[in-house]
């Protein structure tokens, strides 16, 4: 679903700002929210979240508030109305986690960035 502002806001280029939405949920558990940019404002402005995804846990029951960041050269104007990001709605599955010595070998072990090609 689509998030909408209901503040305005200039976000200078190079910076930040966090954008109302006045949205407020209730997510059950097992469910989480997430916050995504909207792939039209980093296109044609770029302009992205700050924090991608935004996750909202079902905990939460503040207002959904949209950290945007303006990755170009000239400031950014937020009005109300303005769809600023993209909400979707999912399960999750929940971790119990174990202290262990060593874990189980893989084929990757400790490779980490770049280790698996371009």
């Amino acid at each position: 679903m689509d998030l909408h502002a209901v503040d305005s806001a200039v976000i200078p280029a190079g910076g930040w700002a966090s954008v109302g939405t006045g949205l407020s949920l209730e997510i059950p558990p097992g469910y989480e929210g997430q916050v995504r940019p909207r792939s039209g404002l980093a296109a044609r402005h770029g302009v992205t979240l700050l924090n991608s995804p935004g996750t909202i846990d079902p905990g939460y029951r503040g207002e959904v508030r949209v950290l945007l960041v303006n990755h170009s050269d000239r400031d950014f104007s937020v009005q109300p109305g303005d769809r600023i990001a993209q909400l979707i709605v999912g399960a999750y599955a929940a971790a119990e986690w174990e202290w262990a010595e060593a874990l189980d070998e893989s084929d990757r072990g400790d490779g980490g960035f770049g280790s698996t090609g371009v």
